[in-house]
């Protein structure tokens, strides 16, 4: 009877490995990758003791620990594994991901995973694998990107570590991130990407700001300094949106019998429009300043995916801003009660 059961099981599995061996694939391949990046993250403990590691590197892997305990004891997010081991990059990028798009509409191109649900964008722990789907998803004629992530949460899964390069950010968006990651491990709704990206963004943004003027003091420096950065974001986030709005109202524009060449032109033509009239925007921060140089001298223009994932981690941050701060007076923790009951 056993034998026949481990039979049995052995033919669903491999029924299974036929009938989605792409989905298979992928996950093996993914599992792989976060198995290399837990077994070789140092304990925290043990990186400290390390003569050989810079005291200011030390100071910033403290800092995530501080960071970590301030948003669970004040901001009520969920108290994880997480954030106890730290892993080198060695200055490198660990995982890319993918996004793609239709060329003449914002209609993401989207992929389901059992249990998580749907997602718009595809992660690779391999380059050259990442750049091999970017290809087979251009050659189907979809507008593709592809970007490297400094963090990123397995939702509880796995006690994720602190990859090494977030540890040159500065203090506030060290902050930023790590609330942001340990809010996607608080709340999680299923098939609600953008919800969920919104959502923590906006904590990571909000309960940073809390967190630095509970260490410095709301009229310090490292205050001053972090309100700075976040006010040039929302200045050249909300231009992306405003460009967002007007490509989709472009496209459906177009008439069925408009020729591609004149679909393309007219693109380009806007997308080269909305890079230009950054110029208009007051940016006072150094770090948003080479971002706009970046784009304006960059050899290629944008495309959808460029503009999409502003819609993906911001589009909604404004309203639940505002139902944060008029029905919670700006308690982050009460804010995610609220969340957790109304989508549980």
């Amino acid at each position: 009877m056993i034998k026949k059961i481990f039979v049995g099981l052995a033919i669903v599995l491999a029924l299974a490995l036929i009938w989605q061996y792409e989905l298979v694939s992928y996950g093996i391949m993914q599992a792989k990758g976060q198995i290399k990046v837990l077994w070789n993250a140092r304990p925290i403990d043990e990186l400290l003791a390390d003569p050989q590691i810079a005291d200011s590197l030390k100071q910033k892997v403290q800092l995530v620990q501080e960071v970590k305990k301030f948003a669970i004891d004040s901001l009520g997010v969920n108290d994880s594994g997480s954030y106890s081991s730290v892993y080198d990059q060695k200055g490198k990028p660990i995982l890319w991901v993918i996004t793609a798009t239709e060329p003449f509409s914002l209609e993401d191109r989207k992929w389901n995973f059992p249990l998580l649900g749907t997602f718009s964008y595809k992660g690779f722990f391999d380059y050259q694998t990442a750049l091999k789907e970017k290809g087979k998803l251009a050659e189907q004629g979809l507008d593709t990107g592809i970007r490297t992530v400094s963090a990123w949460s397995t939702l509880g899964f796995f006690d994720d570590p602190i990859l090494s390069q977030l540890l040159f950010r500065t203090e506030g968006q060290v902050a930023n991130t790590i609330i942001h990651e340990l809010t996607h491990g608080t709340i999680f709704v299923k098939d609600s990407l953008q919800l969920n990206e919104n959502i923590a963004s906006l904590i990571g943004d909000q309960g940073a700001l809390v967190f630095l003027s509970h260490k410095h003091g709301f009229q310090s420096d490292e205050v001053q300094e972090y309100t700075s950065y976040l006010e040039d974001r929302r200045r050249y986030i909300r231009h992306m949106l405003r460009g967002t709005e007007q490509l989709d109202s472009l496209y459906k524009s177009f008439s069925s019998d408009l020729i591609k060449a004149v679909k393309i032109n007219k693109k380009e033509a806007l997308i080269q429009e909305i890079v230009a009239t950054t110029d208009t925007l007051n940016l006072r921060t150094s770090q948003y300043q080479r971002v706009r140089s970046k784009l304006q001298n960059s050899d290629k223009l944008p495309n959808n995916t460029f503009f999409k994932s502003y819609v993906r981690y911001r589009r909604n941050i404004d309203d639940l801003r505002s139902e944060l701060i008029e029905r919670f007076a700006g308690d982050i923790s009460q804010y995610l009660v609220y969340l957790q009951e109304k989508y549980d």
